[in-house]
């Protein structure tokens, strides 16, 4: 067993070491606390996650690219139909 000065080094040692861990144990505790409180946040603002909104962008861009591929198919079934009645 140590006695005098290094003892209390030693207990000093002990201590800030202890000291350290409960620090940051707080520390992930307040942190877990955070991101909780802050994802509660996020979803009572009604967002949307990134992937949610590329797999609808995607869908109206292919939705956009088939409403102007019928577009130019019409216009050329009316102007067929027109060139039939003349």
């Amino acid at each position: 067993m140590s006695t005098g000065p290094n003892r209390i080094l030693d207990d000093f040692a002990k201590l800030m070491t202890d000291a350290a861990g409960a620090a940051q144990g707080v520390r992930k505790e307040v942190e877990t606390a955070f991101h909780a409180q802050a994802e509660r946040w996020l979803n009572s603002m009604d967002l949307v996650k990134r992937e949610e909104f590329d797999v609808v962008r995607e869908m109206a861009v292919k939705a956009r690219e088939e409403n102007e591929a019928l577009q130019k198919r019409l216009e050329v079934l009316e102007a067929q139909l027109s060139a039939q009645t003349k």
